[in-house]
């Protein structure tokens, strides 16, 4: 660990897995209808924010946090955040001023380490199981962030929902997620928003996904291909996929070049450049290191070779890529991006 710590901090970069050199990152895609994002390098901080409370899943964020993580060669953070365990339950649906006051410090400190940031609504159960009933303190939830952050640098992007699921599909996702851009835009006409599709914003999710008529909209996705080797021991999934699955083996392949296609013919058919909001593999200790770096170099280094960037999830928490005071040795160097921002 000490060793890998050098490396990043003197520049140097460790070979990336053999898998991964099976991919080659070019230049970041760029949108013909829509915008593109300068995103680079990029780690999601997960499990910090979107617990009920911080610190309940794990560490809370420290403000030194960004220094590191700038220092490591990531250019973004995407900052998962639960704002409904911290609203009124009925109307106005006020946010809580000290929660909002924590947020807004840490997208600070982390725009002040030079990052650029994502902050998204994350874990509103509620709303993806009723969403007609919850729609109107969604749109209210968005009303008030925009309107804190509207002075906000303009490296601050929005993500409205992460992964809709159960009751929101592509069908109704629109008239879900609506009234909530509107909102946004009432405050902040051009900051950059992010939206996902149905299933988890999985990658199939783009075959039917219809975005706002707003410029400054850009699909998202997330991959956790292959499940039975990035969920496998997971106490959250039921049935848990059983452990002992091993990464790589040529089925792997043929999945993720049937989801790089995927992504090429959405591009194709739209125009737009979608971006891989998460991708990760379980950290439990009867999975070896090697294959997870392995993971995360093949994944990242096969969407940076069709011009797609990616966030890891995720810091220090869950599918952690760092440990105490290091990173876990190889896997910075592993994660691979286009080769240009944009």
């Amino acid at each position: 660990m000490i060793r890998a710590s050098l490396s990043i901090a003197l520049g140097l970069a460790l070979a990336a897995p053999a898998s991964a050199q099976r991919y080659t990152p070019a230049p970041a895609a760029k949108a013909r209808v829509g915008i593109t994002l300068p995103i680079g390098k990029c780690v999601n901080m997960g499990n910090h924010l979107e617990p009920p409370n911080e610190g309940e899943w794990g560490r809370a964020i420290a403000d030194d946090d960004f220094k590191v993580i700038k220092a490591a060669g990531f250019t973004t953070i995407r900052l998962p955040v639960r704002w409904s365990t911290h609203a009124l339950a009925t109307a106005p649906y006020t946010i809580n001023a000290k929660w909002m006051a924590r947020v807004a410090h840490v997208v600070r400190t982390a725009n002040r380490a030079g990052l650029n940031v994502i902050l998204n609504l994350h874990n509103y159960d509620e709303l993806v199981i009723e969403p007609d009933k919850h729609a109107a303190r969604f749109a209210a939830l968005w009303k008030q962030i925009g309107a804190h952050f509207a002075d906000a640098p303009a490296n601050l992007w929005f993500e409205l929902l992460n992964e809709p699921h159960r009751a929101i599909d592509n069908k109704n996702l629109l008239s879900i997620l609506n009234p909530a851009l509107a909102a946004v835009r009432a405050t902040n006409p051009t900051r950059p928003v992010l939206i996902g599709g149905e299933f988890w914003s999985n990658v199939d999710s783009l075959k039917t996904l219809e975005l706002p008529d707003d410029p400054y909209v850009i699909a998202t996705i997330h991959t956790y291909d292959p499940f039975d080797f990035t969920h496998q021991g997971a106490s959250w999934v039921n049935p848990s996929p059983k452990i002992g699955r091993n990464f790589p083996i040529p089925a792997d392949y043929s999945g993720l070049e049937a989801n790089l296609q995927k992504v090429r013919d959405y591009m194709a058919r739209t125009g737009r450049v979608p971006f891989v909001g998460e991708y990760g593999a379980t950290d439990i200790a009867a999975v070896p290191l090697a294959q997870r770096i392995d993971y995360y170099g093949t994944v990242s280094a096969a969407y940076a070779s069709i011009g797609i960037q990616t966030c890891a999830w995720a810091y220090t928490n869950t599918f952690r890529l760092r440990e105490g005071n290091a990173w876990l040795r190889g896997m910075v160097e592993a994660i691979r991006a286009p080769t240009t921002l944009q």
